[in-house]
């Protein structure tokens, strides 16, 4: 029509254009709403899954040091002849010893019992000769679980303890005499404090106001809670106790997550499912900080999308922006990657040597059972007075030594494990096909890495000697980390353990 202003082409085109970047912002909008809370969520889920993993290896190394305990010498002789002084003295200096070992900040009690739960040696003296269980019922009770747990652990879970009022890990095992009948057993309380610590100081990215939270499937109790009178108390919220039934009844591996409101405020938690123990373990956030992500992704796109509206004309200012926003996130991506690096390493390696430590041998070796034609040969090497050098030529040269010896060891055991399972003390492994590799052999190659790490050495200290002890061990079946304790033993207890000179044994022959 006349007087009508047409719109030109540039103008239609610019229409078109912003029309479509307007349906293309909104659904990228909606994409990376979704996709940043969905990852926000499968994060936790990590996080909780890992913290679980954590909490069932700290109470099954507890199970473990207690079975070693249990198979101690000076337990069996004083179960066998309770009334025999030397036997009763031995047994209380091993368990003393055996708890500073531990720990004595870490443990409550470690001790033996007759099978009518008489005390006949503990980490604290004074409670030697009280009786545990003076109610029969409970005494049977408790009887009837050890057995049950045959030549297990039983573990009685994480409770408060009535002696001290802490919280504890809590445990027993039967000793059986040669008939396989009971002639008495161990017991083991853990505090749970410095579990509750380690957890606690694990700073989880992103979400700094979250909490712990862990309930018993069989009572419905908590087990941690953020607020200490809320422990062993029976939750009150509708959707654990109907995750507790759902897991009381199935008994398998699950994770999940569930939202709910406390005082007005919206709370998401994420559970993982420890069924060895029918343990629950949680952490609550708010939904606001689980989802900040989220919304500030909103917010920015919502802005782009503005900028889009203003700035049609300047199409490459937009792709610009764009691709800011790929980079953004593919870096956050980068950086998740490089948080489960460094965890891994932070768990498995040590930092100075970059070698395995204590806690990867023991994961390496959980499920290992090699036959006979194909044993393992651990070899260890002990830094002799290795706190005088530090005092006496500094920190410095202590750590030099200590990557000296690894490179060392690397030099002469090419493609074996090295690892770093004490502050001086290193292990090699290495499996051998008996048809290939003879004991002669690897017995050599230890004596040439003897020497080359007693030989003087050029330090930045100028050349120093310094001193090694060492000893070497065969196995093959299943193996764990008693084979360290027996290298140990073989270094400080055996009176041929002099310098120069490296112990041998055949734990295989040994157990035999």
């Amino acid at each position: 029509m006349n007087g009508q202003k047409r719109i030109s082409t540039v103008g239609l085109i610019l229409i078109v254009q912003l029309i479509i970047m307007l349906i293309l912002s909104l659904g990228i909008t909606t994409t990376i709403s979704s996709t940043t809370r969905k990852d926000s969520i499968d994060h936790m889920h990590t996080i909780t899954n890992e913290r679980a993993h954590i909490i069932q290896t700290y109470v099954e190394n507890a199970e473990k040091t207690l079975s070693y305990y249990s198979n101690a010498e000076e337990v069996r002789n004083i179960l066998i002849d309770p009334d025999n002084s030397t036997y009763v003295d031995k047994a209380q200096k091993y368990t003393e010893n055996y708890s500073k070992d531990i720990g004595l900040d870490n443990v409550e009690g470690l001790w033996i019992g007759t099978w009518d739960t008489h005390c006949i040696a503990h980490t604290n003296p004074e409670v030697v000769g009280i009786q545990t269980r003076t109610d029969e019922e409970k005494q049977q009770e408790l009887q009837g679980a050890m057995i049950r747990a045959g030549n297990g652990v039983y573990n009685t879970g994480i409770i408060i303890s009535p002696a001290s009022g802490k919280q504890i890990v809590s445990m027993y095992k039967a000793v059986y005499d040669e008939n396989g009948q009971p002639m008495g057993f161990v017991g083991l309380g853990i505090f749970t404090e410095q579990l509750v610590t380690s957890l606690n100081n694990l700073e989880i990215k992103g979400i700094k106001d979250s909490s712990y939270s862990m309930i018993n499937v069989n009572d419905n109790k908590f087990i941690f809670n953020n607020d200490p009178k809320m422990i062993g108390k029976i939750t009150t919220n509708k959707n654990i106790l109907a995750i507790c039934r759902e897991l009381s009844s199935e008994g398998t591996n699950k994770e999940g997550s569930f939202q709910y409101k406390d005082n007005g405020k919206k709370y998401i938690s994420i559970y993982s499912y420890i069924p060895k123990y029918n343990w629950i373990l949680m952490i609550d956030d708010s939904k606001d900080e689980v989802y900040a992500l989220s919304k500030t992704m909103r917010w920015y796109m919502a802005i782009f999308a503005v900028a889009i509206m203003v700035l049609t004309l300047i199409f490459a200012y937009l792709n610009n922006k764009q691709e800011k926003a790929n980079q953004k996130l593919a870096s956050t991506i980068i950086k998740s990657n490089k948080t489960k690096e460094s965890l891994y390493t932070a768990m498995f390696k040590d930092v100075l040597t970059d070698v395995n430590n204590r806690i990867a041998f023991s994961m390496d070796f959980e499920e290992v059972n090699t036959p006979p034609s194909h044993p393992y040969y651990f070899i260890m090497y002990n830094i002799a007075n290795f706190s005088d050098i530090n005092s006496r030529y500094g920190n410095d040269i202590g750590d030099w030594l200590l990557v000296r010896t690894v490179d060392v060891l690397n030099q002469v055991f090419k493609n074996c494990k090295i690892y770093r399972s004490g502050s001086d003390e290193f292990i090699i492994s290495m499996i051998v096909d008996d048809s290939d590799k003879k004991q002669k052999e690897i017995l050599e190659d230890a004596t040439d890495a003897y020497k080359r790490l007693t030989a003087p050495q050029s330090t930045p200290a100028g050349k120093i000697n310094f001193g090694f002890k060492a000893a070497a061990a065969k196995k093959s079946g299943k193996i764990n980390t008693s084979v360290i304790t027996v290298l140990k033993d073989m270094i400080n207890k055996d009176a041929q353990a002099s310098f120069g000179h490296i112990n041998y044994t055949d734990m295989d022959e040994n157990q035999n």
